[in-house]
């Protein structure tokens, strides 16, 4: 099948970058839906296409003169944004549209400057987008089309009442609301009941699940020597690039620094970093002047970074669902991965939670040169065994009331 088959215009279709040949699954199933007018609640694995799934359909809908903002993209983070955009843009610019993109750590009024010169198409993040319809900065009164991407995601950073509060300032009528997401929880599907309007349902894959082309590999590691172990992993093979994944902020610096201290070239990438900051590094990353990048969860949704090889979680994710999308960002467009995580006996839990979400084995392997001699948790609790002779002289000081008095403190 190609793109022309799906009912895009040729000039459309010419604007596509020429490594584009075939539709993707999700993109075959969606394009012509989309195309119809009709709302869409899609699922797909992580690197699937999504993005153009939704977002050829919305370059071809714009026609005529431009009256505002006529499709919205929200999306969960800033890097997010900046992807989907630069997406979205290498097709709409040489149809002459504008994109912009509205999020946080940036002047909002030069972004509602860029709005007001044209933009047709704008992707933003939840807080910057209702800070500004709470305004009355944004023209959305000729909304077309209003794309809820990486859904689940927003859910699961908390912006479903934002979600609710931007729903509530944009037009009803005429209206498509197309959300896409990778797994569908229940309260992603009581927010589809409320916002989408006789949605078609597409799925391009069971939900929740890897793509054959990952190579999964799980080692049991004891939780002190996780960071000896990456740096071997590291050091010991030749990839060309590695993305670390780690659960908390404050260690995603320590490791950095810990890999460049052993001559590796390597950033770390989270919340706390200045929006300058953490969109250079990863202009870095994507032209391969780092090999190494060590981030939290900011980087877990939707950033493609071409023929990556290599995706290590140092910690299991808490959420299971969140274990799909950082695997998912290598093995895209076809093409095959390695996944590695380094598990410790503390991560019992959240590997069970994986294995039960993917329905996968996921056995534990050994690491050379890192033999476990961590064991695992009992349960039992760590105080120490209860005195039952200083027990009995407790209950007989009660029963003779026999606790003496303490006198009252001076004020």
């Amino acid at each position: 099948m190609t793109f022309s088959q799906l009912g895009l215009s040729p000039s459309i279709v010419d604007a596509l970058p020429t490594s584009l040949k075939h539709p993707t699954p999700i993109q075959a199933l969606a394009i012509p839906v989309a195309l119809s007018k009709n709302d869409v609640l899609a699922l797909a694995q992580t690197g699937s296409g999504k993005t153009l799934a939704f977002g050829l359909p919305i370059i071809e809908s714009l026609t005529g003169k431009a009256q505002g903002i006529e499709a919205l993209v929200i999306v969960p983070t800033r890097e997010l944004a900046q992807q989907v955009s630069s997406s979205l843009l290498e097709i709409a610019k040489p149809l002459g549209q504008q994109i912009v993109t509205l999020c946080g750590g940036v002047d909002q009024s030069a972004q509602v400057a860029h709005v007001n010169q044209g933009a047709r198409i704008v992707v933003a993040t939840p807080g910057r987008l209702l800070d500004l319809l709470e305004q009355q900065l944004l023209p959305v009164a000729h909304l077309q089309s209003l794309v809820l991407d990486e859904a689940d995601r927003l859910l699961d950073m908390g912006f479903l009442k934002d979600i609710e509060k931007i729903v509530a300032h944009l037009p009803r009528e005429n209206r498509q609301t197309m959300m896409f997401s990778a797994t569908l929880a229940p309260k992603l599907e009581k927010l589809a009941q409320q916002i989408l309007q006789q949605p078609q349902k597409i799925e391009a894959n069971e939900a929740n699940t890897v793509v054959e082309s990952i190579n999964e590999q799980l080692y049991l590691i004891n939780k002190g020597s996780k960071a000896k172990a990456l740096i071997a992993l590291l050091t010991e093979n030749n990839w060309q690039q590695a993305l670390v994944f780690i659960n908390a902020k404050d260690s995603v610096d320590s490791v950095a620094k810990k890999l460049k201290k052993a001559g590796l070239n390597v950033a770390a990438l989270h919340g706390e970093k200045a929006q300058s900051e953490r969109q250079q590094t990863l202009a870095d990353f994507h032209n391969k002047k780092l090999n190494v990048l060590v981030a939290t969860d900011v980087l877990a949704r939707g950033i493609d970074i071409d023929s990556l090889p290599v995706v290590i979680n140092l910690d299991l994710p808490d959420n299971a669902p969140v274990y799909v999308h950082r695997v998912g960002r290598t093995a895209r467009a076809g093409k095959s991965g390695v996944a590695i995580s380094l598990v410790c006996h503390g991560e019992a839990k959240a590997l069970a939670a994986i294995r039960t979400l993917t329905k996968r084995e996921l056995p534990l392997q050994s690491l050379e040169n890192f033999p476990v001699t961590d064991k695992p948790s009992t349960g039992e609790s760590k105080r120490g065994p209860k005195d039952k002779k200083a027990n009995r002289r407790t209950a007989k000081r009660k029963q003779a009331g026999g606790f003496k008095k303490e006198k009252p403190e001076r004020r």
